[in-house]
């Protein structure tokens, strides 16, 4: 089996065909690994979820990574690592721009609200959606391929 590094581009490519990786966060020393549905662009991963612990622990630490893989021919495979940080998008004066961007880059996929268990209602309104947008920033990226 062969091994190589993925360029930044192939990285990108990589998270932007995909929808779904393993975001890593930590709290007090622990670390709690989660599915994350996500949606890439411009340099961010956006995601959106109902409160809970992932939200809690990235509010006390906004640093965290998410790993994306692919399975290729036989025992083939791609993984992508972001190392990233944690942006919550509030629905409130000031973060609406920003926001609404996350709802149009998340929207473009069918029945991209499934995993955060209720689909949001349109337009939000922050005293009956409980749901938190947030998007990851790309702080550093790196991949590896490995192939027969």
């Amino acid at each position: 089996m062969l091994i190589r590094t993925l360029s930044a581009l192939e990285c990108t490519k990589l998270l932007t065909a995909n929808r779904v990786g393993r975001l890593a966060c930590a709290k007090d020393g622990q670390p709690y690994v989660v599915p994350l549905y996500y949606a890439h662009a411009d340099n961010h991963l956006y995601a959106f979820s109902m409160p809970g612990k992932k939200i809690d622990w990235m509010r006390a630490n906004p640093l965290v990574c998410v790993q994306v893989d692919e399975h290729g021919q036989g025992r083939g495979w791609k993984s992508v690592v972001v190392d990233g940080r944690y942006e919550e998008l509030p629905d409130r004066v000031g973060h609406k721009a920003e926001r609404d961007h996350a709802w149009t880059v998340l929207s473009k996929y069918a029945n991209w609200w499934e995993p955060g268990a209720l689909k949001p209602v349109i337009p939000p309104i922050s005293d009956s959606a409980p749901h938190v947008f947030f998007r990851i920033l790309i702080q550093q990226v790196s991949g590896r391929e490995a192939g027969e």
